[in-house]
């Protein structure tokens, strides 16, 4: 990634405090100076200014991998959800080195999914864990360390039955809340410091809508580029740390309405709630969890865009543990559309169900 701090590249200590007296301290910084400007920048020769932009060029380009060399670097790392039946449909849970989204209306438990995912990251390996920490990015002041202790104590009773054991996980979890658009794509350029030093092995962001929703009115003339190409950066970044390290990110979205909807039929559906932030943003992420109400207590989780899982539905209910599956033979639930960003999802509104 181009704002990749020179010295992540390569390049040595002292030829970094050169650099930065002229601005010069990311690679974005250096590849957009000619090579007499690195020289004099620098104080080396010119051949030696080429040699440098060519080793920070390669660093940050793409590098090519065969296909036997992915394939072993996905199965040897999944996250698990610690949801058996979820874990099944997704060959072991969350894939590392990519981005999953999930995507429902409020209280269908996207923050508990991440509260539990967040602890789960911290255990041992020989208990379905990575032993590794997590950076969490709230943007909706939403994190509640209470309510995280909650599920680890509840969902690992034998585990977190010693406070040593408590200290040790919270300490692992390194939450930074961030309001703004701009702050929480600051936060992403510059985490890769912080993922070497914690030894982070998760990623997540509740929500990624949230601040976008607030700060952009896409009637606005040139609103909806804006918040577009803040979109794109935003997952590029987030692509490249989950490529990078190789560890899973997790998003959590907002829902929105959809009017004019037409069904196969032709016949006018009327509006429909699906996840917000558009079709573009839908193909930016990996793998894609709806949740929605079934009723006042019953939800489902559905696996609606997976390159490993089929299109899938599983019941769930939330509770001291967080979210718990237990029957999943419920009814059945067709796919709308062709895109997931066009699943309609249930919501609730007061006691009935809005199921459009």
């Amino acid at each position: 990634m181009a704002s990749r701090a020179l010295k992540r590249a390569g390049v040595s200590p002292e030829l970094c405090q050169r650099l930065k007296r002229s601005k010069i301290e990311s690679c974005k910084d250096l590849l957009s100076r000619t090579p007499f400007e690195v020289m004099h920048a620098a104080g080396i020769s010119y051949q030696e200014a080429l040699e440098m932009l060519e080793s920070v060029s390669r660093v940050i380009a793409p590098s090519a991998i065969t296909a036997l060399e992915l394939w072993k670097r996905q199965s040897d790392c999944c996250l698990s959800t610690s949801l058996p039946a979820l874990d099944k449909v997704l060959r072991g849970g969350l894939p590392c080195g990519s981005i999953t989204e999930v995507a429902g209306p409020s209280g269908c438990g996207k923050t508990q999914l991440c509260f539990m995912l967040s602890v789960v990251a911290t255990l041992p390996k020989e208990l379905g864990g990575l032993d590794r920490s997590v950076i969490y990015i709230d943007t909706e002041s939403a994190f509640s360390a209470d309510r995280l202790v909650e599920i680890a104590q509840s969902r690992y009773p034998d585990v977190f039955c010693v406070k040593e054991q408590v200290l040790q996980m919270a300490g692992r979890v390194h939450v930074f809340r961030e309001l703004t658009c701009q702050d929480v794509l600051n936060r992403l350029e510059r985490l890769e410091e912080l993922i070497i030093s914690s030894e982070a092995g998760l990623i997540i962001l509740d929500s990624v809508a949230s601040v976008v929703r607030k700060e952009f009115d896409t009637t606005l003339p040139g609103n909806l580029m804006h918040r577009s190409n803040l979109l794109g950066q935003e997952a590029t970044a987030l692509k490249y740390l989950a490529h990078q390290f190789n560890i899973p990110v997790v998003l959590t979205n907002q829902i929105t309405t959809h009017t004019g909807h037409q069904g196969a039929a032709g016949e006018d559906c009327g509006g429909f709630v699906t996840a917000a932030l558009g079709n573009t943003w839908s193909h930016s992420v990996n793998t894609r969890f709806i949740v929605q109400y079934i009723d006042s207590r019953h939800r489902q989780l559905l696996v609606a865009k997976s390159p490993v899982a089929p299109f899938a539905v599983l019941n769930y209910v939330i509770n001291k543990e967080g979210l718990c599956m237990h029957d999943n033979d419920g009814e059945e639930v067709l796919y709308q559309g062709t895109d997931p960003s066009l699943q309609t999802i249930r919501v609730r509104t007061g006691l009935e169900m809005d199921t459009k």
